[in-house]
């Protein structure tokens, strides 16, 4: 299954002041999360709705609903929390879980440090955010977690992507569906996405 790019005026344009080294904290922080609610929406498309009976002011009519509690989100930190805002407001019922990781400066290999998931995780779609999909370390180590847990529906949004790190996730777990606002050009000598738009945890944060 090959990831799927967001071409949108709207992404592109959102993208283009994300990137910008001049853009302030506050703003990176709610870019981020507009563009996750775009992915998300896009990831939705094939959800399954329950048929319920409901009132208008005019009629009774039979309509869909989503049942939100079969979904959950599961953040990579630290820079993944920066894109929950955006995926909670199209369903704010989700179950929330975190995966912990840090990147190793020598190796450039993920090391995890925490995990925690909802109950009853293995019954629900879970959907991975991390703004960055670079070697693709990360992502696969989330994925293993998940599988570990019982989990049998997983998706993965990010705002960029590699070339190189799509194409080891896809080769790994092609039953793993990723969303991505756009797929850069590659990866430098210090595995960063080129050109990328710098360390989203900092950005997000302000921590440099």
């Amino acid at each position: 299954m090959k990831a799927k790019e967001l071409n949108h005026p709207l992404i592109t344009h959102k993208l283009s002041i994300l990137r910008d080294k001049k853009t302030g904290t506050k703003e990176f922080r709610e870019l981020i999360g507009e563009i996750a609610m775009f992915l998300c929406y896009e990831a939705m498309k094939d959800s399954k709705l329950n048929t319920v009976t409901i009132e208008t002011p005019i009629t009774k009519m039979e309509t869909g609903r989503l049942d939100e509690d079969k979904y959950a989100f599961v953040p990579i930190l630290r820079a993944g929390m920066g894109m929950l805002d955006g995926v909670i407001k199209v369903i704010p019922n989700a179950k929330i879980g975190h995966i912990g990781m840090y990147r190793d400066e020598i190796t450039f290999e993920p090391v995890n440090y925490f995990f925690k998931v909802p109950k009853d995780i293995e019954k629900r779609e879970v959907i991975i955010l991390d703004p960055m999909l670079a070697t693709g370390g990360s992502a696969i180590d989330a994925i293993e977690l998940l599988k570990s847990k019982g989990v049998k529906k997983i998706k993965f949004l990010c705002i960029i992507a590699a070339p190189e790190g799509l194409k080891v996730v896809e080769e790994k777990y092609p039953d793993v569906e990723i969303y991505c606002g756009s797929i850069d050009d590659h990866l430098n000598e210090n595995k960063y996405i080129v050109p990328g738009l710098g360390d989203a945890g900092d950005r997000i944060f302000g921590t440099k």
